[in-house]
């Protein structure tokens, strides 16, 4: 039997970007130079920031895959997008 490469839900195919663990910041109160007398942290709290995943078709080796690829590499150009209809030619009459 042959295994299987498995590929994690939230991670992108390409650059293998995935979710990150961050705080979220609760913030209190009018700053300092709009008048008030400063801003307080009332909280700090566990949160994931998840990549933009998107499920496209990919050409890979001349054929197509959909995969799930992160914008990043998507507008970066790391990937190249099937050519759905060839471009228009003008017929030439000799």
């Amino acid at each position: 039997m042959e295994k299987e490469v498995l590929i994690m839900a939230r991670k992108c195919e390409v650059c293998g970007k995935g979710p990150q663990v961050g705080n979220q910041v609760t913030i209190r109160g009018k700053q300092k130079y709009l008048g008030g007398v400063g801003t307080k942290i009332t909280g700090i709290t566990k949160r994931k920031f998840v990549p933009n995943l998107q499920r496209i078709k990919v050409d890979v080796n001349g054929g197509t895959k959909v995969l799930k690829v992160c914008t990043d590499c998507i507008r970066s150009g790391r990937i190249t997008k099937p050519v759905k209809n060839k471009p228009f030619k003008v017929p030439t009459n000799s």
